[in-house]
């Protein structure tokens, strides 16, 4: 017997499932993670852009952004998912495995990943933006240009402790039978009392937080020195 199967043995009698879940989860942080990165940029922006002074001020606008975040940042995601079951099951035919994941985690995301990037598009020094603004820069000209551009570190980072909150979500979603490494878990450790399930599942977190953290670091300090 290996030490593999004598340290899980419950988890090497699954390997297969266990290897599928782990799949699973890193689909969940690549398509909701590409996904909300987009929505969220969009939304930063007119949050931006929007707010009392912005380059496109509109109070309207910047109100109807601003409640809707605030109330789902407000609620808990697995109050959130459970929920959205019913909704979830009408846009994506179901509401359980992968597919069933990715709704509710875009929904549960999308509001923490807008504020990080609107704290960073903010932190872009009001001096440039005059400065783009005296050589005749448009403003969408001014928005690419050089809040984007100058947010580009500040943007990673907090990239990256979103897709580390997002990973905390797709252990979250399998109480809803969301599927991946959660689904695992639950399964295996919580409900057939299975302890080496629950430590595997632990150990694969622990290596993925670890991996985003140190591409995360690299992205910045490059960013940073270009």
């Amino acid at each position: 017997m290996s030490m593999l199967q004598r340290i899980f043995p419950n988890v090497s009698a699954r390997m297969d499932e266990f290897y599928q879940c782990t799949m699973d989860t890193l689909a969940m942080i690549a398509i909701v993670g590409s996904i909300a990165f987009v929505l969220s940029l969009l939304i930063a922006v007119v949050l931006t852009t929007t707010k009392k002074g912005g380059l496109y001020e509109n109070a309207v606008i910047y109100q109807v952004f601003d409640k809707v975040i605030n109330l789902f940042r407000s609620i808990p995601f697995v109050i959130l998912a459970t929920t959205m079951i019913p909704l979830t099951r009408l846009v994506m035919g179901t509401a359980i495995g992968l597919r069933g994941a990715v709704f509710p985690l875009i929904i549960g995301i999308v509001p923490f990943f807008s504020r990080q990037i609107e704290s960073s598009l903010l932190g872009v020094d009001t001096g440039l933006l005059e400065a783009a603004q005296s050589i005749g820069l448009t403003r969408p000209q001014i928005i690419w240009k050089v809040v984007l551009r100058e947010s580009i570190p500040g943007i990673a980072k907090v990239t990256s402790i979103t897709i580390v909150n997002l990973l905390a979500l797709t252990a979250i979603i399998g109480i809803v039978g969301g599927g991946g490494l959660g689904d695992f878990a639950i399964r295996y450790g919580f409900q057939r009392y299975m302890f080496d399930a629950s430590l595997a599942v632990v150990l694969v977190y622990l290596v993925l937080i670890y991996i985003v953290e140190t591409v995360g670091k690299l992205v910045i300090s490059e960013s940073s020195h270009g």
